[in-house]
This record gives C-alpha cells, sequence and structure tokens, in this order.
C-alpha cells in the first residue's frame, strides 16, 4: 500500500465493555471494589510475608512475588477501564497503548513462570523433605523468579517490537478494553503473518513448558502422598498443594480458553468477558485463595491484628 494514501493512526478508541451509560456505572463501582480489594489483598499478602519470620520460607517468597505480579498485572489494565468507565474518554495514545501492552505481556508471562517455580518447590517440599532446605536455597529462589521475570520481559520485547513494525492506517476504534495484542492486529494495515507466527510459537512454547513442568511435579507429588500411611499425613500434604492448584487451574485454564480454541468458536464478546476474569479478576482472587485454605497465612495475619490491637491499648 502507498504510503501516502494514508495517515497513520497516532490514537486509539477503546470501544469498551458496554455503551450504555448505567451499564457503565454499575461496572465502575464493581470494578472499583474489586481493583481494591486486589490492592489490599496482594500488598496485604507482602506485607505480612515480609514482616513474620515464620513465613520467610521459600513458599512465601515465591507467593510474595505472585502477589507483586497480581498487583502491577491489575494495575496495569485496571485503572484505564475505570477512567473509561467513569468518564466516556475512551482514547488512548498510541505510545500509551504499545506501553500498557508491552507491560500486560511482560507481568502475564512473568506469572505463568512463577507458577511453575512454585510447582518446582512443593515437589520438592513433599517429595524431598529431608533435602528441602539444601535444595531450595535463596540463591536457587532468586535465579527461579529472576528467571521468570526475564522471560516475561523477553516475551514481551519479541510482541512489542513485532507490534511497532505495524502501520495502523484504517480504523483506529480498538475493540476490547485494553490494548491486546490480538484485536490490536485486526487493525494493521501490513500482513501480519509473521506477527501470528510469533503468537502461536511462544505462546505454545511458554504454555507447554509451565504446563508440563506443573504437571510433572504434581505427578510426583500425588505418587508421593499416596505412599504415606495415615488418612491425616496424605490430607495435610495435599492441603499444602490445595491453593497452588486452584490458582493454576483458573489462570492456565483461563489463558486456553482465551488463546488456544479453534478460531470458529472465537467472539469479541466471549474474549472480553474472558478478559475479565484473567485480567481483574483473577488477581484479586489469588490473595483470597492462598489465605483461605493455609493456616500459616491465617496465622500470622490473627498475630498482625492482635500486635496492632495490643499496641493501640498501650499507646492510648
Amino acid at each position: 500500500m502507498d504510503d501516502n494514501n494514508y495517515t497513520t493512526v497516532t490514537k486509539f478508541i477503546l470501544f469498551g465493555l458496554t455503551e450504555h451509560q448505567e451499564m457503565r456505572n454499575s461496572l465502575f463501582v464493581l470494578f472499583l471494589v474489586i481493583y481494591l480489594m486486589t490492592l489490599v489483598g496482594n500488598l496485604g499478602m507482602i506485607a505480612l510475608i515480609w514482616l513474620d519470620p515464620q513465613l520467610h520460607t521459600p513458599m512465601y517468597f515465591f507467593l510474595s512475588n505472585l502477589s507483586f505480579l497480581d498487583a502491577c498485572y491489575s494495575t496495569t489494565i485496571t485503572p484505564n477501564m475505570l477512567v473509561n468507565l467513569l468518564v466516556g474518554n475512551k482514547t488512548i495514545s498510541y505510545n500509551a497503548c504499545v506501553t500498557q501492552y508491552c507491560f500486560f505481556a511482560i507481568f502475564a508471562t512473568t506469572e505463568f513462570f512463577m507458577l511453575a517455580a512454585m510447582a518446582y518447590d512443593r515437589y520438592v517440599a513433599i517429595c524431598n523433605p529431608l533435602l528441602y532446605s539444601a535444595v531450595m536455597t535463596k540463591k536457587l529462589c532468586i535465579g527461579l523468579v529472576a528467571g521468570s521475570y526475564l522471560w516475561g520481559v523477553a516475551n514481551s520485547l519479541i510482541h512489542t517490537s513485532g507490534l511497532l513494525r505495524l502501520s495502523f492506517c484504517a480504523s483506529n476504534i480498538i475493540n476490547h478494553f485494553f490494548c491486546d495484542l490480538t484485536p490490536l492486529l485486526k487493525l494493521s494495515c501490513n500482513d501480519i503473518y509473521i506477527n501470528e507466527m510469533l503468537i502461536f510459537t511462544f505462546g505454545s512454547l511458554f504454555e507447554t513448558s509451565t504446563l508440563l513442568i506443573i504437571i510433572i511435579s504434581y505427578a510426583f507429588i500425588i505418587i508421593a502422598v499416596l505412599r504415606i500411611r495415615s488418612a491425616e499425613g496424605r490430607y495435610k500434604a495435599f492441603s499444602t498443594c490445595a491453593s497452588h492448584l486452584t490458582a493454576v487451574a483458573i489462570y492456565h485454564g483461563t489463558i486456553l480458553f482465551m488463546y488456544f480454541r479453534p478460531s470458529s468458536s472465537y467472539s469479541l464478546d466471549t474474549d472480553k468477558m474472558a478478559s475479565v476474569f484473567y485480567t481483574v479478576i483473577i488477581p484479586m482472587l489469588n490473595p483470597l485463595i492462598y489465605s483461605l485454605r493455609n493456616k500459616d497465612v491465617k496465622c500470622a495475619f490473627r498475630k498482625a491484628i492482635w500486635s496492632k490491637v495490643f499496641s493501640s491499648k498501650y499507646i492510648f
């Protein structure tokens, strides 16, 4: 296409979730509450783990990083969505749109690998409990977390670089509530074959590799747990993994539904609802899942509350 035949798009319009004002107001209140719960839950989890010495273990080190990811993940998407719902100003500049996608891809990809690292940690804890301290050293834990972020940054740079090579010369209306890659590609006037191949190749690689690590880890965990003779021992072992398995099932299940289902079943409205779930709802659910099913976290929370109460009484 001749460059003289079109004007390059410099801003986009996010179509959002709905055009109805009454529904926008209701959604604004709902998502504001969810976002505040997400921040309080995840930042509270990080503070709790940092303050309680009993939670200074590899398992909670990974959990604090997962909470940090969820807080950042939600903050990348939700505040802009709330502004659009409240004031109806749905425009976003080209640079802001690309930046939003870049950070979204970093945190989303990093969470894949963080969940895999947490599965490996549970495997070592249950299958090799006597070697746990020797295997899950501080150096290894930091390395696994750093590696997760490096893969996240690498994947984001690959797709963002592919996005930057494209021109947007037709419609500038993104039929979504944030700058996701797939609806952006639909607006490009260039050949997007390379971009689609990058999505398929790296998406399949990361999804398959992380899921494989999780499945293998839990296969060994199940075998080890079934060898425990007492029912109480089996229950205790399974209960330490229940929260992580729930988080994995929700996150990977939603991603598989979004990006790995047949193209004939794609629907923009369905995609937007699924996107709301994994960008807004899941970051709120993770701290609830880990706190409600974890005795150590609940105990640390009660201790923090009691110490706050007694310190307040002492002051007054």
